[in-house]
């Protein structure tokens, strides 16, 4: 039976390669997939998904004004698909996550979703809020924190490594960018970055 998933962390816990092992387990069993990725995350090149570890797979890509369910719909048309993959899930609208459900619902496409849960500030994504609610599974993929705990929080940083509290919800970055924390280390480097 299909079901929607959402696997879920903070930056660089490895979701991307999850999400890549996972598609290479299928296609190893002579089964197809389907990839997106997000338009304007092109920091691996346009149209691709890549992990840190060096491993990476070409996918198809979406926006915010493309309607999936028809995008999925015109993928199984096309020939078979053994499940769907969508990576920088947070980038997703909620008409669009609802669009993945009914894909789930309607085509019987299984769709597995992986992306951040929070941003820098600690609020929902879009993506990520409607997928906590519409998901008929979530799973963590976790990391963690310098201190060793479990880190569900990133910060953000200029280039001095200075954190910052304020900004756009959207800020395309890795490591240079972004440093995961838990939750107590989180509090205490935006309490440090507010004036």
């Amino acid at each position: 039976m299909a079901k929607l998933y959402f696997n879920f962390s903070t930056m660089n816990a490895g979701k991307s390669t999850v999400l890549l092992q996972a598609s290479h387990n299928y296609i190893e069993r002579g089964m197809q997939t389907y990839l997106l990725t997000a338009r304007f995350d092109n920091r691996a090149g346009d149209g691709m998904i890549a992990s840190r570890i060096g491993i990476g797979e070409k996918a198809d890509t979406f926006d915010e004004t493309d309607d999936l369910f028809a995008k999925l719909e015109a993928r199984k048309a096309a020939g078979p698909c053994a499940c769907v993959f969508i990576d920088e899930a947070q980038f997703l609208t909620e008409a669009q996550v609802w669009q993945l459900a009914r894909a789930v619902d309607d085509l019987g496409l299984p769709v597995m979703c992986y992306g951040l849960r929070v941003d820098f500030r600690g609020k929902l994504f879009p993506g990520s809020a409607a997928l906590l609610a519409l998901a008929d599974e979530m799973r963590e993929v976790r990391t963690i924190c310098h201190c060793g705990k479990k880190a569900t929080m990133v910060v953000r940083q200029d280039t001095d490594g200075t954190v910052l509290a304020d900004g756009a919800q959207v800020q395309i970055g890795g490591n240079e960018s972004y440093v995961s924390l838990c939750r107590k280390h989180w509090r205490a480097a935006m309490q440090a970055a507010k004036p």
